[in-house]
């Protein structure tokens, strides 16, 4: 009898595992830069995506990256995503005033390491539970 529950169990268990969700999904990013929702979630520093012009940085710190999840249950993917971006976002921010630095620039997605580079969009993994985003960028000072 414990054979055949531990047998069950373990049944469950895997099938459930087959059933989890994590879509690689890609969104727009200006028209989120643009809401209400990022000008009261992020700071004043300047963050410029991949391909996006910028002025010559006079001073470069280097690479850094960030990586953030959302409770995504419940919501939209691009609700939860659009949510965890902004996070990220904000996490680079802090780390330029951190190092000195007065932007973020070249952002890129890296879910799960593999680089995603856009102009217009960032990557996101969405899954029924959870939302996450990674983001590699450069802080540098602007002029």
């Amino acid at each position: 009898m414990k054979v055949l529950l531990a047998g069950l169990v373990s049944c469950l268990l895997i099938s459930s595992s087959a059933f989890a969700r994590d879509d690689r999904v890609k969104f727009p990013i200006e028209p989120l830069l643009s809401s209400s929702k990022a000008k009261q979630a992020l700071l004043s520093v300047p963050v410029y995506f991949a391909g996006q012009s910028h002025a010559t940085p006079s001073n470069t710190w280097g690479e850094v990256t960030t990586s953030k999840k959302t409770n995504a249950f419940n919501k939209s993917d691009q609700e939860a995503c659009e949510w965890v971006l902004l996070s990220a976002i904000k996490a680079l921010q802090e780390s330029a005033l951190k190092k000195g630095m007065n932007a973020v620039i070249d952002v890129k997605s890296n879910y799960k390491h593999q680089e995603f580079s856009s102009s217009s969009e960032f990557e996101c993994g969405a899954g029924k539970f959870l939302a996450g985003v990674a983001l590699k960028a450069t802080l540098v000072t602007l002029p």
